[in-house]
């Protein structure tokens, strides 16, 4: 065992200039989602994996499909590398959308400059570092460590920002592919294999628009949106108290996160819009918190004569729970994680939402692992100068190439 992991360690050594050059082609072509016309990314990365000697499948979602999620294009990618008869299939799995850069960029944030040992890039850490990991983990495997069975598949998809229900959920639905064990896009310094879900709700308050000098004459639907949004975070201190088992994972929570409403300073506002976003623990029952939270509002509207609600979800993420079978994939990739970065390596949830539920939803058992830092703030991740530490990306990149070689020997 020991002298394939130092061959892997070796060839992961002398192609490191390589990978990172990968990367920064990756992160030089924008996927800023919205607008989300990611069919040219993926073009460019079939491309480059071409000249690797790796042939990706393209699959365009259709654009009817694609447009009514509110995106522009979505071509998902498939590598599939066979070494042998029997054993299992693993996929790795990355997205490359993500969202705009913003401002206060001291880099540009397309540009993959290489400064003081970090890559800076929109998209550098999340998740564009991880279609590096995993090219070059299984390219390592394939040179010096090739196994005589089971297969790799490496899934680049372009939809985790709008909910990865036309990245991963397209490739499961279409039957395109139906791994045995799954390794998905995260940090280099924690194995993760559970995560929160996420609602969203958009709410939409209708009262009477009139002359702010007549205000009995109107419908303030603002006035009705302060009693529900006092509500509503009134309802986090509920919330707290419901504490999850899962490491890593506190309890729910919920935010507003955009408010909508008002013609003009001297008119009583006829219409606002909240959407609002409820983080939910592994232990809880989406059905039930949608259907709490829904009672939630509208008795809090109701207390507003006059008000018509409207309540619409954008999104219903499930959480993720481990399955039966993670098992040894989660202590594999510990175990070369520890070894890799001489340190501790918890095995822990995420308050986080990713795509990586959908595969848990197929009964593909999963864990995320990938190239990054210890935490998302760490690599300023969808903020200004998201960043990507050079040597989190060459250990992970080690650790993906011996877990697969564990779990394929």
């Amino acid at each position: 065992m020991t002298a394939a992991y130092d061959a892997l360690d070796a060839w992961i050594a002398a192609h490191f200039d390589e990978e990172v050059a990968f990367l920064q082609a990756l992160v030089r072509v924008p996927t800023d989602t919205p607008p989300g016309d990611n069919a040219p990314h993926a073009e460019a990365t079939a491309k480059l994996l071409a000249a690797m000697g790796l042939q990706a499948e393209a699959h365009p979602v259709p654009a009817a499909e694609v447009q009514a999620q509110g995106m522009a294009s979505i071509t998902n990618l498939v590598v599939r590398h066979r070494f042998g008869p029997g054993g299992p299939t693993i996929a790795l799995n990355a997205h490359g959308d993500v969202v705009p850069p913003g401002e206060g960029w001291t880099h540009d944030p397309y540009g993959g400059e290489v400064v003081d040992g970090r890559l800076y890039g929109r998209a550098s850490a999340v998740s564009k570092s991880d279609f590096a990991s995993y090219t070059f983990a299984l390219r390592a495997l394939a040179a010096v460590a090739a196994p005589s069975r089971g297969a790799v598949e490496l899934h680049f998809t372009y939809d985790e920002e709008f909910g990865g229900e036309l990245g991963p959920g397209w490739l499961l639905r279409q039957g395109l592919t139906k791994p045995d064990l799954l390794i998905a896009a995260g940090f280099s310094h924690q194995v993760v294999t559970a995560h929160n879900g996420c609602l969203q709700l958009e709410v939409t308050l209708h009262g009477l628009a009139s002359h702010a000098a007549y205000p009995d004459t109107g419908v303030d639907a603002l006035q009705a949106a302060t009693k529900l949004l006092t509500a509503l975070y009134a309802h986090n201190a509920v919330l707290r108290q419901r504490r999850s088992q899962v490491p890593g994972i506190t309890h729910p929570y919920l935010n507003v996160g955009r408010i909508e409403g008002g013609s003009n300073t001297n008119v009583i506002p006829g219409k606002v819009v909240l959407k609002l976003d409820r983080r939910m623990i592994p232990e809880e029952d989406a059905a039930e918190v949608e259907a709490g939270l829904r009672a939630l509002i509208e008795t809090a509207v109701a207390q507003s004569p006059g008000v018509r609600l409207e309540l619409r979800r954008l999104l219903l993420a499930h959480s993720l729970k481990p399955l039966p079978g993670h098992e040894p994939l989660a202590a594999t990739v510990q175990r070369h994680a520890e070894s890799v970065f001489s340190e501790p390596i918890p095995v822990v949830g995420t308050p986080l939402y990713t795509d990586v539920r959908l595969y848990g939803a197929a009964g593909v058992p999963a864990v995320i692992y990938g190239a990054g830092p210890r935490t998302v703030l760490e690599s300023n991740a969808k903020r200004a100068d998201e960043h990507l530490v050079l040597d989190d990306l060459r250990g992970a990149t080690r650790v993906l190439a011996r877990t697969l070689h564990d779990l394929l020997g």
